[in-house]
């Protein structure tokens, strides 16, 4: 089996969203995520908003633990912001992140009470562009 040492990591952040904010809140994630764009490490970011249910779902795919680690040294004023506006419900990550980014998830969890689950990869690939026909 291949190592899965520089294998991507997801995660799947779970947010309730303050109600009578969406509209700030979509600004707020338009400006994070034009930054990350421009500037971060993730592979792909998307956020999808259940206006109905008041939750956002965000998911991030990273290349590797060293990803994740840079893109919170550098994002932190971004996601304070979009932290105005809603509450963590829940994360879920994907993948094996290494023990710092571990340490990372492990102490975001007791500060903020928030639950984190690791599901560990079995296998899996990412294309930049469709498959061949």
């Amino acid at each position: 089996m291949a190592s899965t040492q520089q294998a991507p990591i997801m995660f799947r952040n779970t947010m309730r969203v303050h109600p009578e904010r969406f509209e700030a809140f979509r600004g707020a994630i338009a400006r994070a995520v034009a930054f990350t764009e421009q500037h971060a490490p993730q592979l792909m970011v998307e956020v999808y908003l259940d206006a109905e249910g008041a939750q956002a779902y965000s998911f991030q795919l990273y290349p590797d633990s060293a990803a994740v680690l840079e893109h919170w040294r550098i994002s932190d004023p971004h996601i304070r912001e979009v932290m105005e506006y809603s509450t963590v419900l829940g994360l879920d990550v994907y993948g094996e992140p290494d023990a710092a980014v571990r340490e990372g998830l492990d102490s975001f969890s007791r500060e903020a009470g928030v639950p984190v689950t690791v599901h560990p990869r079995v296998a899996g690939f990412t294309r930049s562009a469709p498959a061949p026909r």
